[in-house]
């Protein structure tokens, strides 16, 4: 019986070697064959891919499986929500009319099992990150992406790709301190009525409680793959495999 919720983010395929990404990349479709029995509904919440631009006829090699495995999840009557997040440079209607995975812009509310979940990748949220609030404005500027698709996919998927290598390993080695603003995002969150806030971005795993609610981030698939979930009234985040 599908009575379970699952959340995952910042698994950034394509970043590394094809014998890595292959290894990685089972590992997620085996995930993803093993909910299928539980999961009503799936939440990816930001950077499935390193980098990722879809061009109106063309899509990037690599990652059939996981299109294969999230459209039989879809079509064993799964919900699947796909969050955008900073690495997901620029999607049409492939996820929505080929996959059958809904697309959101921006952070969502959702209600689930009775309990109020707000869900967002994070970006933009952390302290201190006013040179990547610019930089998002021009990677989600409607006129930049029709200019950039008008570079050949070769080059421009080698563009993004650099780009994002970039992106990434600011985060990555950013010091966001004790306090990286997202606990104190969350707080605001569930002062007004939220009981879950769940996020990605930062990379780090992370199980908050404050007062009636719960803050969590999902950590990455770069160190070790995990997952959160939520069944019987409780969150948890669990490793996998």
């Amino acid at each position: 019986m599908k009575n379970s919720y699952y959340f995952v983010s910042d698994l950034h395929f394509g970043l590394l070697s094809y014998e890595e990404e292959r290894e990685r990349e089972l590992k997620f479709v085996e995930f993803l064959y093993s909910i299928q029995d539980s999961a009503k509904e799936l939440y990816i919440l930001g950077d499935l891919f390193d980098y990722w631009f879809e061009y109106k006829k063309v899509i990037q090699k690599g990652h059939f499986r996981t299109f294969t495995a999230l459209n039989d999840l879809v079509r064993s009557g799964t919900k699947i929500h796909y969050l955008i997040g900073n690495h997901d440079f620029m999607h049409r209607d492939f996820f929505e009319k080929e996959v059958g995975v809904q697309l959101y812009q921006g952070d969502i509310e959702a209600k689930i099992d009775n309990k109020n979940f707000y869900l967002a990748h994070g970006d933009g949220l952390v302290k201190n990150d006013y040179g990547y609030l610019i930089l998002k404005k021009v990677f989600r500027s409607k006129l930049a992406q029709n200019l950039y698709s008008l570079i050949h996919p070769n080059l421009g998927i080698k563009i993004a790709k650099g780009t994002s290598k970039t992106s990434r390993d600011y985060t990555g080695n950013k010091n966001y301190g004790e306090d990286d603003g997202l606990f104190e995002f969350s707080k605001t969150k569930i002062d007004l009525g939220f009981e879950f806030v769940i996020l990605g971005h930062t990379h780090q795993k992370r199980v908050e409680e404050y007062n009636n609610g719960i803050y969590a981030n999902l950590g990455t698939w770069l160190d070790k793959p995990m997952y959160g979930i939520y069944e019987n009234g409780k969150f948890d985040i669990k490793d996998w495999k």
